[in-house]
């Protein structure tokens, strides 16, 4: 016991005369030893690695789970070293909805058929994410925590280290400035010597541990190409997935929802015509050009309006942006601003659409609608 407090009050001895050593260098009252300017860049890009490395980290943790409660209960079961439990996700739960939603509608209906096959198409979708979550937790999120909560600590406290060094240095070069009698210039000495063999020891062993942080780079970088291909494949997977889908919700409603409503292209895509967001929105702005008639395959002289009969499912809402005036008497008539309804028949050019309002009918042109839900 006697021993453990002996070494309790050297211990604090020690990190006095340390802290008034560091308080008068701050206050330019003592000297201090400058490391070499090759141990302080070491330093400042091993500061600057380990800033970025964080931010990097945090950020691609916000990335892969953008749920906040989510990223606590993996850190929770991360430093309890337990398995973290399998989590459903988003697009996963949402295609589980969707075959539910079916078998309350009836699959056999048009809406509960497609319901079931999205439903299924959004599983794969979160099948393909969550593989890309494991894959880039592993081959990148896992390094770079290694560097944070390994090599970085064992760095951090080499330097702690140095700096005490440096500054038990210091004490013993400002001993031997005070000391007047030969026995105690002597005695300063030999503590100085000592003090500058430990100093330069633990600036070794501080610059060997800084100068790895080049092959840390090296092996961000290795698992910085491992997370793009991740994210490559991930897209990739996640693009033929969707063109399967539209492929086969094409092929299976073609009969129901002729052109699939390709209107929505034309009035959304840049070179089809003006948005409710361009020039439907400027004062002033004029309406756009007539759509070419001579290239519908249902002219005028051929299309009865009176015979055509709107589908049992596949109408929409749509408002009118424009004025509109009548061509012939095939064509419907528009008012700025109201809302009629419109759907498409079978052969019909895309760029036309068939509009009712009341007991009027007639062809509408697309590039002067908004179609709605």
């Amino acid at each position: 016991m006697d021993f453990n407090v002996k070494k309790l009050a050297s211990d604090a001895g020690v990190f006095f005369t340390r802290a008034v050593q560091y308080t008068e260098e701050k206050l330019g009252q003592a000297e201090k030893t400058e490391l070499d300017a090759h141990l302080e860049n070491l330093i400042a890009r091993a500061d600057c690695t380990k800033n970025w490395t964080e931010k990097i980290f945090r950020q691609t943790e916000v990335l892969l789970q953008p749920n906040p409660s989510a990223r606590i209960e993996e850190f929770v079961y991360e430093k309890l070293d337990k398995k973290l439990p399998s989590r459903t996700t988003n697009a996963e739960l949402l295609g589980q909805y969707m075959q539910d939603a079916a078998k309350e509608f009836g699959p056999g209906t048009p809406y509960g058929c497609t319901l079931i096959t999205v439903g299924e198409y959004q599983k794969r979708l979160g099948g393909a994410e969550r593989e890309f979550l494991h894959t880039s937790a592993i081959n990148f999120l896992t390094p770079l925590r290694n560097f944070l909560e390994g090599d970085w600590k064992t760095i951090s406290k080499e330097r702690r280290l140095l700096e005490n060094r440096r500054l038990d240095l210091d004490v013993c070069k400002a001993r031997l400035k005070k000391a007047k009698l030969a026995e105690a210039k002597a005695a300063a000495e030999h503590e100085l010597r000592l003090a500058q063999t430990e100093f330069d020891r633990q600036a070794e062993v501080t610059r060997l541990l800084l100068e790895g942080i080049s092959s840390t780079h090296v092996n961000h970088l290795r698992c910085l190409h491992e997370f793009v291909e991740a994210q490559a494949a991930y897209y990739a997977q996640c693009h033929k997935h969707m063109e399967d889908l539209q492929k086969e919700l094409s092929s299976a409603n073609g009969d129901t929802f002729p052109n699939a409503f390709a209107v929505n292209a034309s009035t959304s895509g840049v070179s089809s015509g003006p948005t409710p967001l361009s020039t439907a929105t400027l004062p002033g702005a004029s309406s756009p050009s007539r759509p070419p008639n001579e290239s519908n395959p249902l002219e005028s002289s051929t299309l009865k309006i009176e015979e055509v009969k709107p589908p049992a499912t596949g109408t929409r809402k749509a408002k009118v942006l424009y004025d509109y005036d009548a061509a012939d008497t095939s064509e419907l008539s528009l008012l700025a601003d109201e809302l009629i309804t419109v759907y498409t028949v079978p052969g019909m050019d895309p760029d036309w659409l068939i509009g009712e309002r009341g007991n009027q009918k007639g062809k509408v042109p697309v590039t002067y609608l908004e179609l709605l839900s």
